[in-house]
């Protein structure tokens, strides 16, 4: 008896109708390829921070008093972007994770050896940064919003007063009237006045503190009222400091510092608003502050063409004991490195602050946690360096000789200090006592 078999063809055939019933209940190939990506992906999220969980907190902790919808002005440096939903923040993970990683956000400039010396220093710890980073490698996953951090008081503050970052200001001056530049220029310095009448201001007031928002091209100001560099942040008044602003009527002068790029259509006109807050009656001013500017002078100012490490120097004597408070180096685009180094009566060496790597764009205001103690007769050096080869990427032009200037192109040897005497002050907010205008303070 013959067995019927089939034919090789037919087997086939039948292989192939069977692979196609399977794969119709698999699904196409593609959408079993994405599924196994999307499970791929999915592991590596669920191990990954998240935005509300981790991520949230270190952005309002080190990056939202810029990067808000009512950015805080830096002198004249606005973020260009908000980071405090999850959308703003998702879009730009992987920007986040690479200004992280080569430390240029958040901005700082003073040396590692200072970490925890000043109050005001933007640094993230090496495990904010790790989580940063695997946020965004990890696919820049949201979490569950409701384990987010509160809304912090300062946000809510700027949101309910027309993007003040300190609140809303007691008196906002402001220019006469606008100061409009033409399409030719660059560079300007101008002395422009803004009045205070005396129903803005009827009586001297204490000064809690100073918050600039600028038009445009507004490089930087001088004023009695409180200067603003590139990179600045708001001037704070901790409890028991200040210093007085005057009734009025009276003119304060601003030196005014304009820079934009010149060219067809670039005329503008720009205002300032200086906004400030009062102390509240009954706080006890303990301290009145002082300070120098450190001031290298002009004289001794002359960058040879092509140097790539020119220094100059100053030193005070402190004439009495004192708390040192802050410092702020500021020069120009040739800018390259500051030291601030004390020597005691008893010989003692020692370096304040040390700025490595200055950024012309930030110019930052270093505020001691502890303020040293400083005994009389201490000697502070106070040196500066600038870049005035090729290989500094800002320098205008290596090939001329540089000296100190107020245009931007030329240079500036600022290194401005801020201290208080030991003894104690003894006014109140209030009571109608003010001390008497300072005069400045000596150097040597």
């Amino acid at each position: 008896m013959r067995v019927a078999t089939r034919s090789r063809p037919l087997d086939f055939a039948l292989l192939i109708l069977l692979a196609f019933v399977v794969q119709a209940a698999a699904g196409p190939l593609s959408a079993q390829v994405t599924q196994v990506a999307s499970a791929d992906r999915a592991a590596a999220v669920s191990d990954a921070p998240t935005f509300y969980g981790e991520v949230l907190p270190i952005i309002h902790e080190n990056c939202a008093t810029c990067h808000q919808d009512s950015g805080m002005n830096m002198g004249g440096n606005v973020a260009p972007f908000s980071l405090l939903t999850y959308d703003d923040a998702r879009r730009r993970a992987r920007m986040i994770a690479s200004a992280v990683r080569e430390g240029r956000m958040p901005p700082w400039s003073a040396a590692d050896m200072h970490k925890g010396t000043f109050s005001n220093e933007r640094i993230l710890e090496d495990h904010e940064k790790a989580t940063l980073i695997a946020w965004a490698e990890g696919g820049a996953p949201a979490g569950d919003p409701a384990v987010g951090p509160p809304v912090p008081g300062f946000l809510i503050a700027a949101a309910a007063s027309n993007g003040w970052t300190r609140g809303e200001p007691d008196l906002i001056i402001e220019f006469n009237e606008e100061y409009c530049l033409d399409d030719d220029l660059r560079d300007i310095y101008a002395d422009l006045p803004a009045t205070i009448t005396a129903d803005m201001l009827p009586e001297d007031r204490w000064i809690k503190s100073v918050e600039y928002r600028n038009g445009p091209a507004v490089h930087h100001i001088i004023s009695a009222v409180g200067g603003l560099v590139p990179g600045a942040a708001p001037r704070v008044y901790d409890d028991g400091y200040s210093r007085v602003i005057r009734a009025g009527p009276r003119d304060v002068m601003f030196n005014m510092h304009f820079n934009k790029e010149p060219g067809p259509g670039t005329a503008v006109c720009t205002n300032i608003q200086a906004g400030i807050i009062f102390k509240e009656p009954g706080e006890e001013i303990r301290h009145v502050t002082g300070g120098d500017n450190l001031f290298i002078t002009p004289r001794d100012l002359l960058i040879p063409a092509g140097a790539s490490s020119h220094s100059a120097s100053r030193e005070y004597v402190f004439e009495e004991d004192v708390e040192l408070l802050s410092f702020m180096p500021h020069m120009h685009l040739r800018g390259k490195a500051a030291l601030y180094e004390i020597t005691y009566p008893d010989g003692k060496h020692e370096t304040l602050l040390h700025v490595p790597n200055y950024a012309f764009n930030w110019q930052h205001t270093y505020k001691f946690a502890e303020p040293p103690k400083i005994p009389a007769g201490s000697t502070l050096r106070f040196t500066l360096w600038w870049d005035n080869s090729e290989n500094n990427p800002n320098n205008p032009d290596p090939t001329v000789e540089v000296k100190w200037g107020r245009p931007t192109d030329a240079e500036m040897s600022q290194g401005y200090m801020s201290f208080r005497k030991m003894e104690k002050s003894a006014f109140v907010v209030g009571d109608g006592n003010f001390p008497a205008p300072r005069e400045g303070r000596r150097g040597r």
